[in-house]
């Protein structure tokens, strides 16, 4: 067994603010390497392929899922994500520290198939809090903000299946507390 670092799993439901605390750590810390998800979903405004995400089609995700090449891959309103396994382990291997910002269904499959990878869920402060922030996007229509709100009230209950939990009050706290779980400072 080498002495390399630990994966890390940053998980939590949806609005719950992981992209704002894994930004905000990055500018801080640009040395913990962010693992780029593949995903089927269409890009936002202002995304870019292989900074936000690898934007692939169906058929180039089948191909992916199907040669084993993602560490875990779920479906989430409606799109297909997965974590590119090469990548993680090339990284993990070269000693540098690899957070990984994934869905429950995603951190579930990263415990089995990684079982000694860290896994953090990111709460919010209440979930009057979570409602006020997944409906203030304004970029989903009210369908998707109900079914974001209905997966994040099981997100929620996953609760007890991660070994650390931060409460997303304050994202320099969290960004800070999230650095030292990952033995970055």
């Amino acid at each position: 067994m080498t002495d390399r670092p630990r994966l890390t799993v940053l998980s939590g439901p949806s609005g719950v603010g992981k992209s704002t605390v894994v930004a905000h750590m990055r500018k801080e810390h640009p040395e913990v390497w962010l693992s780029v998800s593949a995903t089927t979903r269409k890009p936002r405004p202002g995304e870019q392929h292989g900074v936000q995400y690898f934007f692939v089609s169906d058929e180039e995700m089948d191909k992916l899922i199907a040669n084993g090449e993602l560490l875990e891959w779920a479906e989430f309103a409606g799109n297909r994500y997965g974590t590119p396994r090469r990548a993680v382990m090339d990284r993990l291997d070269a000693g540098e520290p690899v957070l990984l910002e994934i869905d429950l269904q995603g951190a579930r499959l990263v415990r089995e198939s990684m079982p000694e990878a860290q896994l953090v869920f990111l709460a919010p402060p209440s979930w009057e809090e979570l409602v006020r922030r997944l409906t203030g996007r304004g970029t989903e229509a009210p369908e998707v903000i109900e079914r974001r709100l209905a997966a994040a009230k099981v997100e929620l209950a996953a609760e007890s299946e991660f070994d650390t939990t931060l409460v997303n009050t304050s994202v320099e706290d969290v960004a800070r507390e999230l650095l030292a779980l990952m033995k970055v400072v």
